[in-house]
């Protein structure tokens, strides 16, 4: 792998990516002995692992989330069940305000589907939770790829994947009204003596009539550090790289291989500029998984263990909800065929362009879960990770559990400082919102972002 050194280093941006359930990426670790996933339905778990990830420097904690269950292998929930693959799962936004009482600077990406949501309710939770964790606010937009998500809240089915997008357009046009566009930045007065909390001619009401969403009046929540949260996406396909580059302030790349994510990252890039963006403007993230320890030998005794607990099966049926396609009806050795779905594109894709047999897959899945695995020495880690940022122009990683809490324990006692002594790494936090802290450039949106259109303006 070819490494071209940037002029001036960068800081390497780390997002822990968990979320509310057992499982998550790294399916079957939950049954590992020093494995605690079991109790992410106690608030003490998500508390000391925002207080671990603070003292690691983390940026952020990044939630996904899912609405809907995995059915789609052997036709039904039964492994689902048995190896908790994201089942039970809970709410992630109820975890932010405990996880803020505890930290100062620690960022909460937060995945909701915008697809199940009225963009009213969820703007006004999402401005409440900005205010409450003094600007650390982000959102993960997601439209769901899930049948079963459909059949819980009583539709027929998915949506055509590109209409997913332009209801997804317009949900985020009426939440920048809301956000950007009702009260003026100096609307709240709390001015005791004349009695004037909020200046009744700087609050103005919203006007939307769309094709999926209408809305009139003015919106509840007085702005807040940095009115919109920061904006997250992880859209892949053709239609999902258009939205993405128009809106987002982050973007998740998946990763098979160095070549293939630098390819993405240059493409990624150009379309931001056509978008009339900074092509820096989007910081970039892969998901990783990381096993390390004081030796290489050690690191690899450790992923072997792991490895006894992994469930690849598991991950395979994580894989075939991905696709819409249930994988156990093919042979180990037999080519998995190209099927059109509204599932994920960019994932059913890899069908069309290369011969893939579940094998493949399970190889792919021996931690459980398909994210490249990074396993070694703190120093071998350290210098792998500065080469795959390095080569692939990438800003960060967000960091998977494999055994909870002890692979993040490991990550920031061994490779954090590793990091750190190469320069590579923030040694303090930069103080401010979550938005300023990515960027050093504020707490609000860049007036080339599209927001900048649904900005109320001093009358």
């Amino acid at each position: 792998m070819t490494v071209h050194s940037p002029t001036t280093a960068k800081h390497i941006l780390l997002n822990a990516f968990d979320m509310n359930s057992a499982g998550h990426i790294n399916h079957g670790l939950w049954t590992h002995p020093r494995d605690e996933s079991h109790r992410f339905n106690e608030l003490s778990y998500w508390t000391d692992l925002a207080k671990l990830l603070e003292e690691g420097l983390f940026d952020g904690l990044f939630i996904a989330d899912i609405t809907g269950v995995y059915d789609v292998y052997q036709q039904n929930i039964d492994l689902t069940l048995k190896e908790s693959i994201q089942l039970p799962s809970h709410d992630p936004s109820t975890l932010v305000s405990a996880m803020a009482a505890v930290t100062e600077h620690l960022g909460f990406g937060i995945t909701v589907n915008l697809s199940y949501e009225s963009p009213y309710q969820f703007a006004r939770r999402f401005a409440s939770l900005d205010h409450l964790t003094q600007g650390r606010i982000g959102w993960n937009i997601v439209t769901g790829y899930l049948d079963s998500a459909e059949r819980l809240i009583g539709q027929q089915g998915l949506k055509d994947h590109d209409l997913r997008y332009e209801q997804a357009n317009e949900f985020l046009e009426l939440c920048y009204k809301f956000w950007e566009g009702s009260w003026e930045n100096d609307a709240v007065q709390k001015d005791k003596i004349n009695r004037i909390f909020s200046d009744p001619s700087k609050v103005h009401q919203i006007q939307h009539q769309g094709k999926f969403y209408q809305s009139q009046g003015v919106f509840q929540v007085a702005p807040s550090i940095q009115r919109t949260p920061v904006l997250y996406q992880a859209g892949a396909s053709a239609r999902g790289l258009a939205f993405a580059t128009q809106h987002a302030e982050a973007m998740f790349i998946g990763a098979d291989h160095p070549d293939k994510v630098k390819a993405q990252v240059e493409t990624i890039r150009k379309l931001i500029k056509t978008q009339g963006r900074d092509p820096e403007s989007i910081k970039l993230f892969v998901g990783i998984s990381v096993v390390t320890a004081e030796t290489d030998q050690q690191a690899q005794e450790k992923f072997s263990e792991y490895i006894r607990y992994a469930s690849p099966e598991a991950g395979l049926a994580h894989f075939s909800s991905s696709i819409g396609l249930d994988l156990s009806q093919f042979a180990d050795d037999e080519a998995i065929p190209y099927k059109q779905s509204n599932s994920i594109v960019s994932v059913n894709n890899k069908f069309k362009q290369q011969r893939i047999t579940p094998q493949d897959l399970k190889a792919q899945h021996q931690l459980g879960g398909r994210y490249p695995v990074f396993v070694g020495s703190p120093s071998h880690v350290a210098e792998q990770l500065i080469q795959f940022l390095d080569h692939t122009g990438i800003d960060g990683f967000n960091l998977t559990r494999t055994v909870t809490p002890e692979s993040h324990q490991d990550f920031i006692r061994l490779v954090i400082p590793e990091l750190q002594q190469r320069g590579r790494y923030k040694t303090t936090y930069t103080p401010g919102s979550l938005r300023h802290k990515l960027f050093q450039q504020g707490d609000h949106l860049s007036t080339l972002h599209p927001v900048q259109q649904f900005r109320c303006t001093p009358q």
